[in-house]
């Protein structure tokens, strides 16, 4: 499977940003899809994910602000973020967890900055 990261961009303190993953293939049978950040000199970072049974996981960095959410006929999954702070700035990655192993697709960078 391939993945391809969308939606970036910059966006004012308090905006929104939907970011899509894009998949290759159906995400039917895909154990996990999740969305991770990494901002400038720090470690890449788990944002939220969703199981092949539609279970959801969020950080509490991004808690009651963001939905990760999937369209399983267009095989996209999103990441809708509220109420953005500047300390959501960084480069965001989909993974995806599969049973030969995780596959990430690039980044896609948001900025959030008055």
């Amino acid at each position: 499977v391939q993945l391809q990261a969308s939606g970036g961009g910059l966006v004012q303190p308090g905006g929104s940003l939907r970011l899509s993953c894009a998949a290759s293939e159906t995400i039917r049978s895909i154990n996990i899809m999740g969305w991770y950040r990494q901002a400038p000199g720090k470690q890449r970072e788990l944002v939220a994910f969703i199981t092949r049974s539609g279970v959801t996981n969020y950080a509490d960095s991004v808690k009651g602000r963001s939905t990760i959410s999937r369209d399983i006929a267009k095989n996209v999954v999103y990441l809708q973020m509220n109420s953005l702070k500047p300390e959501d700035t960084a480069v965001y990655y989909c993974k995806a967890t599969t049973v030969l192993g995780d596959v990430w697709g690039q980044g896609t960078q948001v900025t959030v900055s008055s």
